[in-house]
């Protein structure tokens, strides 16, 4: 029996982390994509004349490796970073920032028209 509960609750636990993980990493690429935007500029320009250096040196593949170099490197960011924040145990409800992520609305103030004073009370 007592295996059994210890079992369950690492199963519930790895999953858990699996979770955490997987909405670690969509956040981040998200975030990488839509805040790193100038980042991924730069990035490409340095692509770009590296393309151009490697192209004198190895004529056939020199886009190919560069790109796939910098392809790599983002994902292995995003990845690495996911994975250290799951390792952590920062859940994402957690993070104050994410409230996007869950649906949570932000706390409005509810609209109060100019008549309603006169009309509110009037039953």
């Amino acid at each position: 029996m007592v295996y059994a509960e210890s079992s369950n609750l690492g199963k519930t636990y790895s999953l858990l982390m699996i979770k955490s993980f997987l909405i670690w990493t969509f956040t981040l690429a998200v975030c990488l994509l839509v805040v790193g935007f100038p980042l991924v500029v730069l990035m490409a320009t340095v692509g770009c004349l590296l393309s151009i250096i490697l192209q004198s040196v190895m004529p056939v593949s020199a886009v190919l490796l560069v790109a796939g170099g910098l392809i790599m490197f983002n994902v292995m960011a995003v990845v690495l970073a996911a994975g250290v924040l799951t390792l952590k145990g920062v859940h994402p409800s957690e993070v104050k920032w994410l409230s996007w992520l869950h649906g949570e609305a932000d706390k409005m103030q509810a609209t109060v028209y100019a008549a309603c004073p006169l009309t509110c009370e009037i039953k």
